[in-house]
């Protein structure tokens, strides 16, 4: 079993027979944890820096409990899982306590990590209805120990309700602009800050929207060279790599 192995390899740095850097680039190679329908890699944090996470859509609840039940028993403090459903949320938690936030679709085994970068990641969502995207960025964010300030419902079609904010953005250290339509926020806040700029396309939007294609192109097509894009509607994905980013800069003071 896995944590055997975990066990032998610390008596085998205690014993002297394994250096300690010898134990932490094997524990590095450690593959996964075999569940037969998930390979749990409890190693990423040591690699990456943060823990794994799990996706919820395509599982059933007895497959995200199963997961969840495992990395609890690895020693996981917090284990976030994505697009989860409120039917399967349900199910999950009558196996294994999670806080479900049903806005993003998003569930947390465990509390929410303390802050421990002082560098700001600000969330700039359009519209109200570019919500569900915009909370999966900021809890992402949060569950990676960052700060994040939330600034919602500041699209250019009311361009004073961003500007009205404008010193929160000019403070962080990372923007994520999340927004449907023609996408134009990011590069609006791309213009306005000197802090790199995670532009998120959201599939809100009229006929000609295209599920988000447009805002897709207008985002990848910024003139703002501060603006890098993520996928349409990938929250998870653009609070994560804020976190990093905004990681780099604490190391970096």
């Amino acid at each position: 079993m896995y944590h055997d192995e975990v066990l032998s390899l610390l008596h085998s740095v205690k014993d002297g027979a394994t250096s300690p850097e010898e134990a932490v680039l094997l524990l590095k190679k450690r593959p996964f944890e075999d569940l037969g329908y998930a390979k749990i890699d409890h190693h990423r944090q040591l690699r990456h820096g943060i823990p794994e996470v799990v996706f919820g859509g395509g599982k059933t609840a007895e497959q995200i409990s199963g997961i969840l039940t495992a990395m609890r028993d690895g020693g996981y403090v917090s284990v976030l899982v994505t697009r989860l459903d409120p039917d399967k949320a349900e199910a999950v938690n009558a196996v294994i306590p999670i806080a479900y936030h049903p806005v993003p679709r998003m569930g947390i085994f465990g509390e929410l990590p303390d802050t421990s970068t002082d560098g700001v990641i600000a969330v700039a969502a359009a519209g109200t209805s570019d919500l569900p995207v915009a909370e999966e960025a900021a809890i992402t964010a949060q569950s990676l120990g960052n700060r994040v300030e939330r600034l919602y419902d500041v699209g250019v079609a009311g361009l004073h309700r961003l500007l009205s904010k404008l010193d929160v953005l000019m403070e962080a250290r990372v923007v994520v602009a999340v927004a449907g339509m023609e996408g134009a926020l990011a590069t609006v806040v791309g213009g306005l800050v000197a802090c790199p700029v995670v532009a998120v396309p959201t599939s809100v939007g009229y006929g000609a929207n295209f599920g988000g294609l447009s805002a897709l192109l207008s985002m990848l097509n910024s003139c703002a060279g501060n603006v890098s894009v993520v996928n349409i509607d990938n929250g998870f994905g653009a609070g994560y790599l804020a976190g990093i980013i905004n990681r780099i800069g604490e190391h970096r003071q």
